[in-house]
């Protein structure tokens, strides 16, 4: 409790200030070939839910033109998505403006991902558990598969890390968070920019197989023993 109320947020807004920092050279580069190569904004906003299902600004590092048909509409996210954009997706380079979202108290460095107002309404109260925290840039999803994930899953992690949160499994995540990086895997589901739109669901999914007990190994205690032996990660629920 100590941990989640008063170090964490202190440790998030000061390693976010931190990286701000440390990185500025980097995210400028990344902000003038965005400019010369797509255009402008070089920031994508959009309207996220955070702790308490509270709305926020969120930001990202622009992906996509703003393609159009004939009708004027925009063109699926597939065919808008450009090559630079392929490459900060897979490097994650386009989530460094969040360490902004993370100094302003809107994220942490460690949660369940944001996601979109339109998905509140169609969550079961299991799912709406996810939002007991705050936010994150990654979390156990990401560490778990990312978007090769299906939504299930994804939230099933989430609510798993909101019953775990500790200073050690934030730690871990970030450890194997820069190894998902390097590996550059789950990136997006097959046929899709990143993965399909969430549109509800016919059952809750519990979590009573994430629960510790003497014969369950946790799902980030086996990832970081994968990642030790160099096998690859699991998603078996």
């Amino acid at each position: 409790m100590l941990y989640r109320r008063y170090l964490k947020p202190a440790l998030d807004r000061s390693l976010a200030v931190i990286g701000l920092l440390l990185l500025s050279p980097l995210i400028c580069a990344v902000a003038l070939v965005i400019r010369l190569r797509i255009g402008r904004p070089v920031l994508f906003r959009q309207t996220r839910i955070g702790l308490r299902e509270t709305p926020f600004p969120f930001y990202k590092f622009r992906t996509m033109t703003d393609a159009r048909d004939d009708k004027g509409q925009l063109l699926s996210d597939a065919r808008r998505l450009t090559d630079l954009g392929r490459f900060l997706r897979s490097t994650s380079l386009d989530e460094l403006p969040q360490l902004w979202n993370v100094v302003r108290g809107d994220m942490s460095l460690i949660g369940p991902r944001p996601l979109l107002p339109e998905y509140v309404s169609l969550y079961s109260p299991f799912q709406k558990r996810r939002h007991d925290v705050k936010p994150g840039i990654t979390g156990m999803a990401q560490v778990m598969g990312r978007n090769a994930l299906g939504w299930d899953e994804k939230f099933q992690f989430d609510v798993w890390y909101v019953d775990n949160q500790t200073f050690m499994t934030d730690v871990r995540i970030m450890g194997l968070t820069l190894a998902s990086v390097v590996r550059r895997k789950g990136i997006s589901q097959q046929g899709h920019a990143t993965a399909p739109a969430f549109t509800g669901n016919s059952h809750s999914p519990d979590s009573s197989h994430f629960e510790e007990s003497e014969t369950t190994t946790l799902p980030i205690s086996s990832q970081l023993a994968n990642s030790k032996s160099g096998s690859p990660p699991s998603t078996a629920q």
